[in-house]
């Protein structure tokens, strides 16, 4: 099984505010769509509901929770440990966020696959964790736009 995990972060490590984005990059949400579709994603409750329609289509949806009961589309379970357990050798994992999940993962993944904005936001509550230890393997650099307010890249790392 490979674990990647997949993030949108600023200069700051910042990922959101109230439960949301900070960023809407279409790029990003493209990027996004692109890798996990056919994979599983795995998120937090949290996550799961800042989704604008509930489980995402054409992946194995993957939610952990201790209270959320049953969640349409999605397979829930109590632990990241429990959740991973549930998938096969040759499933590709992402992991889709929140803060805590990424927390957890970044001590397994094999891969990370961020978006890293060039922007410092002002409001942000929720960050990524640290991966100054991480091996960047590929850099594709972006301008801003019409539809990109802020410079971005998207950069693949793995673990030295």
């Amino acid at each position: 099984m490979e674990i990647t995990i997949i993030a949108a972060v600023a200069r700051n490590r910042a990922i959101g505010f109230e439960n949301k984005l900070i960023y809407w990059l279409p790029n990003d949400l493209k990027r996004f769509k692109q890798l996990t579709t056919g994979n599983t994603i795995i998120m937090g409750r949290n996550t799961y509901h800042s989704l604008p329609k509930g489980a995402l289509p054409n992946r194995r949806n993957v939610v952990l929770s201790t209270t959320a009961g049953e969640l349409p589309g999605c397979d829930v379970y109590k632990s990241l440990d429990e959740a991973l357990k549930s998938c096969s050798p040759d499933e590709h994992v992402y992991i889709i966020g929140g803060a805590s999940v990424y927390e957890q993962a970044i001590k397994i993944a094999d891969r990370l696959c961020l978006t890293e904005i060039d922007d410092t936001p002002s409001n942000a509550d929720t960050f990524f964790p640290e991966y100054g230890e991480w091996k960047e393997t590929a850099r594709e650099n972006h301008e801003t736009d019409e539809k990109h307010a802020f410079r971005y890249s998207f950069v693949d790392y793995i673990r030295e």
